[in-house]
């Protein structure tokens, strides 16, 4: 089962070194990592997918509570989120195939973000399935070229209650039920 980690770090040098030394030590395979500041320029978050059993992932948050830098370790797999994913990809384009990549592109709701005389490239945000899918279907044009960036994810929601214990926010134990002032988020 691939689990979803939010942790929250100090941001300094040697901390990406060090989680990631964690999960070599420890066998696991990170499937994506994504690193970058939060609304407090002293706290960085980053944004882990690994393969695990609920055994090994409690085991990983809690060897990631060991870590001298780490705040705050969520794991949000079983939790409503929103996760997205940004990929760019030049896929080759003759004059002949160019409307029907453009088409596809717009099924998708990809953006063409640079033209050149045999390719296009295309950016596309949104859940790993959908640009697997935009993927699979620009194959028989030849792919070029892709590179991914790797899911961000953030619990659904007005505010994130654990996370704000740890970055100065209001302290309120996430464990408690919301308030029925509380909103309510739904995807779009």
């Amino acid at each position: 089962m691939l689990n979803t980690f939010m942790v929250y770090v100090e941001n300094k040098p040697g901390v990406l070194t060090r989680v990631a030394s964690l999960f070599r030590r420890r066998a696991f395979n990170i499937d994506s990592l994504t690193v970058g500041r939060t609304e407090k320029p002293e706290v960085s978050r980053m944004t882990i997918t690994v393969e695990a059993d609920d055994d090994q992932a409690r085991r990983i948050e809690a060897n990631l509570y060991k870590l001298v830098n780490v705040l705050l370790v969520e794991n949000i797999t079983n939790q409503p989120a929103i996760c997205r994913d940004l990929a760019m990809i030049r896929v080759a384009a003759t004059h002949d195939a160019r409307s029907h990549v453009l088409e596809l592109a717009n099924v998708f709701r990809a953006r063409v973000v640079d033209v050149a005389p045999e390719s296009l490239t295309i950016e596309i945000t949104g859940a790993e399935d959908k640009i697997d899918g935009l993927l699979e279907v620009l194959r028989p044009y030849g792919v070029l070229e892709m590179v991914r960036t790797g899911i961000v994810a953030m619990r659904r929601g007005s505010k994130s209650a654990d996370a704000a214990c740890i970055i100065g926010g209001s302290v309120q134990d996430a464990s408690q039920p919301a308030a029925a002032g509380d909103s309510v988020s739904y995807s779009v």
